[in-house]
């Protein structure tokens, strides 16, 4: 059986000489990885970028738990994040902390329209983004259902507390706008992220926020 459905990429495994497992979110499926063969084109590499929104038809098989996506689209094109260096960074961040922290299977309801919402935001907004991977992660608690108040993040941000809450209770363009060092940022997202990792029991061992550190410090 063949299905066309949104997808947004998070990561991608080599899979033989000439194909990759393409692991994604979608409405459909929650988080999956498909087969995607004749990879070998530059053109095909491209639209498995982190965090590119595509469509694609699945086919699925009784006889294998390996579904196989092809005839890929980009259903955006992304040129606000694409033409940014520290944009592109940020989907790198953003995409590994899914691929890392949602297992296999899950398919938290609403958890593929918010992080569509959340991608367009990212290609759109201005200049003012430094902190947008802080919004991303306190938000991507609601989204995943722990709904945290700002004294649950006590222990894991400690004298960054403050700012945090600021960040829970001030709308979007406001929390863009709070100033704050390099450290005092990549404080809070290891602070968040050890959060998500309790409430998840996982280990999020994130390499992209060392680049994120480093552009943004």
């Amino acid at each position: 059986m063949t299905e066309n459905t949104d997808l947004i990429v998070l990561h991608t495994t080599k899979y033989g000489e000439n194909a990759v497992v393409v692991h994604t979110l979608s409405r459909r499926y929650g988080r999956r990885g498909f087969l995607v063969r004749g990879v070998g084109k530059k053109a095909v590499m491209t639209l498995l970028q982190p965090l590119n929104l595509l469509e694609a038809d699945i086919t699925t098989s009784s006889r294998s738990n390996l579904f196989t996506a092809s005839n890929l689209a980009l259903r955006h094109s992304l040129n606000g994040i694409r033409g940014n260096l520290y944009k592109n960074a940020m989907t790198m961040f953003i995409s590994e902390v899914l691929f890392r922290l949602i297992r296999e299977g899950v398919d938290e309801e609403g958890l593929f329209d918010w992080c569509e919402r959340s991608i367009l935001l990212l290609d759109s907004v201005g200049e003012d983004f430094s902190n947008f991977h802080l919004r991303f992660l306190l938000e991507l608690a609601v989204a995943l259902g722990f709904s945290p108040q700002a004294e649950d993040l006590l222990p894991f941000v400690e004298g960054h507390y403050a700012v945090v809450e600021r960040f829970m209770k001030e709308p979007f363009a406001e929390s863009m706008l709070i100033p704050l060092s390099g450290k005092a940022r990549n404080e809070i997202a290891d602070g968040v992220l050890r959060y998500l990792e309790f409430h998840t029991e996982s280990h999020i061992n994130v390499a992209s926020l060392k680049v994120l550190r480093e552009l943004f410090g």
